[in-house]
């Protein structure tokens, strides 16, 4: 294969501007549409200079000793051709204690590739040495799974014919390729039929999409890299589908304490400025992001895509359908069906999936975001959950032994999965509804599980909260009026962040818990844009005229009127109704709404905005652009 990108980077690194400023400290950008596709690709390649520009020149610690580069910074050198003596000597220098696992396999396959014609033949044959001394474990969840096959299949197609004791694997070159390839067209059919299991992750989008991209340049087989090209559009378009001005937002099947108060704070955000340019970028442009960047100018989001996440013109409801984690144990079903609402409009989103158990670490429910002007820094963002916490929860999920579990986790990377005022995670005694931008969550809590209440999380951001004698309680997030309706009495305590996944001394970021100890509980979340009334006082006078009726013993209901007229019926455990009409989650597709639809089990999406459509088939693995 001609490797003309890094050429065209290189001229792109001398006849652009850089900026001086970073763009994740820089101002916000503006969300106005870039209709003009010349102008919009020479701002997404500029976007593309800048990361590359940033990660060769160090990042934040501004180094050129090649004794402390990393590989995302030798991989934006040898984009640029600078350098190329020291980086193939750092990387013989760091081949000596090679890493295990799939985060230490893909960024390798990434030196290996790039610096084919440009690193010593040392240096790729320390690389080459690695891969056969040092065993690599595949981890054990769908990210895992993707980074580590598309890695090997990679690396086999780089080195073919090799005997087996040339492996750390113990099989040949065949061998390798031919069991990465079989679990990749598995997972992609799994994924365009019944969706993924870990459905719009806030951070693990990026161990998805830059191994996929990876493929979809250097893959021999043109089946597979046509795959991986599909499945970039694929993923891209959920993105663009399920974000509010360029911000990931709720449900999701595996997020952390950063981005689930602070919707921006994930790597979501990242590829929403890389491709779009309508957030900011998070800080150090996403991390694994940098890998993103040496073949990003390959790459084009499709217009429809683009139009998608940046020219929205009206209110919209999408309806999908995913996959809870597999279950290892404890369970009839290997992956139940996810099904998930998202509502969104110019000030805010609703989104929610059924709750129930679906990962049982990282899960985020169900949740309102509200739009803010600049997303860095601020907590828009409501919703509550039982912080549940369990042995038995894990082992149904993971496959290593019971002792680690439940304090191990905590020490590697979880740290709140056994805090009792967390702020994510899924529990098997929740159940979630809902219509519009009403949400009812519903809890029926066994008297002898382990942290027994319920948690609402209050957003230092809101601004005028009262707590109103009729039960309600009213606030406001931007542009947006919220009132929250706690089922059982609570109490109010000081909320505690782990700044990142390894802290353990937590920080106060403001913001407070609503801590409602009873087992049979509930919370009602109604929303609406400030521009629907007079003034707050309004909000407030027909939120209270709302109708509303509900019981917690024997079993936790609520019947309910809602902002928008509907009768909502809700039953803990039973199949909610809309105006007396059950709402029939048999008929979900894998998506349903304005702009991605698909039926299950069809292995083809179709992507629509206006009079655009594009349309991936992966029965045929045919791409087809139309204008209707």
């Amino acid at each position: 294969m001609k490797r003309a990108f890094i050429s065209f980077l290189f001229f792109f690194s001398s006849a652009l501007f850089v900026a001086a400023q970073p763009a994740f400290e820089g101002p916000p950008p503006s969300l106005v549409p870039v209709l003009d596709p010349v102008k919009r690709r020479a701002e997404y390649l500029a976007r593309v200079k800048e990361v590359i520009n940033w990660a060769a020149d160090g990042g934040q610690a501004k180094t050129d000793d090649p004794a402390k580069l990393d590989l995302a910074m030798i991989a934006a050198k040898i984009v640029l051709k600078e350098d190329l003596h020291g980086c193939s000597q750092r990387v013989i220098n760091l081949m000596s204690e090679p890493g295990t696992g799939p985060f230490w396999m893909f960024p390798t396959v990434c030196i290996a590739y790039l610096g084919r014609d440009h690193l010593t033949p040392e240096a790729l044959a320390s690389i080459r040495t690695a891969w056969r001394t040092t065993r690599q474990l595949r981890g054990d969840t769908e990210n895992h799974w993707a980074m580590y096959y598309i890695s090997l299949y990679l690396m086999a197609e780089l080195y073919p014919n090799e005997p087996a004791e040339s492996w750390y694997s113990g099989k040949t070159s065949a061998e390798n390729l031919a069991e990465a390839r079989s679990y990749l067209i598995h997972w992609m059919d799994l994924a365009t039929t019944v969706g993924q299991g870990e459905f719009n992750p806030t951070h693990y989008i990026g161990e998805y999409v830059i191994p996929l991209q990876f493929l979809a340049n250097w893959a021999k087989d043109p089946e597979m890299k046509k795959r991986g090209a599909m499945m970039l559009d694929w993923l891209f378009a959920e993105l663009a589908a399920n974000s509010l001005n360029g911000v990931l937002r709720g449900p999701n099947s595996r997020t952390d304490e950063g981005s689930a108060i602070e919707r921006w704070q994930a790597m979501a955000s990242y590829f929403s400025w890389l491709l779009f340019g309508n957030t900011p970028s998070t800080a150090g442009y996403g991390g694994w992001g940098l890998y993103f960047a040496p073949l990003a100018a390959n790459y084009e989001v499709p217009e429809v895509i683009y139009r998608i996440a940046t020219d929205r013109t009206g209110d919209f409801l999408q309806r999908d359908r995913a996959r809870v984690r597999r279950f290892w144990r404890y369970s009839n079903e290997l992956s139940p069906p996810v099904y998930k609402t998202n509502y969104l409009r110019r000030d805010y989103a609703v989104g929610s999936t059924r709750g129930g158990l679906m990962d049982v670490i990282q899960a985020h429910v169900w949740d309102v975001t509200w739009a803010e002007a600049d997303p860095r820094g601020k907590h828009n963002t409501m919703f509550s959950l039982h912080p549940f916490s369990s042995m038995w929860a894990m082992q149904s999920m993971f496959v290593t032994h019971p002792e680690p579990m439940i304090k191990g986790v905590t020490f590697e990377g979880k740290p709140s999965y056994d805090s009792p005022d967390k702020i994510m995670g899924s529990s098997p005694y929740e159940r979630v509804c809902q219509d519009l931008d009403t949400v009812i969550a519903l809890y029926d809590i066994p008297a002898d599980t382990r942290f027994p209440h319920i948690n609402g999380f209050f957003s230092k951001d809101l601004v005028n909260i009262s707590e109103d004698p009729s039960g309600w309680i009213f606030a406001q997030g931007g542009q947006t009026y919220l009132a929250y309706r706690p089922l059982a009495p609570y109490h109010w305590e000081k909320y505690l962040h782990h700044s990142s996944g390894w802290a353990k001394v937590r920080r106060d970021l403001g913001g407070r818990l609503l801590v409602s100890p009873h087992l049979k509980n509930g919370t009602i979340v109604q929303a609406a844009s400030v521009s629907e009334f007079k003034d707050f006082a309004a909000f407030k006078a027909a939120i209270n005229a709302l109708p509303l009726a509900f019981r917690l013993d024997p079993t936790p209901s609520v019947q309910f009127t809602s902002l928008r007229g509907k009768k909502l019926s809700f039953t803990y455990d039973q199949v909610p109704t809309v105006d007396s009409r059950p709402i029939d989650y048999s008929k979900w597709k894998l998506f349903e709404g304005p702009y991605l639809n698909s039926e299950l089990n069809t292995r083809k999406l179709t992507i629509t905005h206006g009079k655009l459509e594009r349309v991936l088939d992966f029965n045929t693995l045919t791409v087809t652009d139309r204008v209707k």
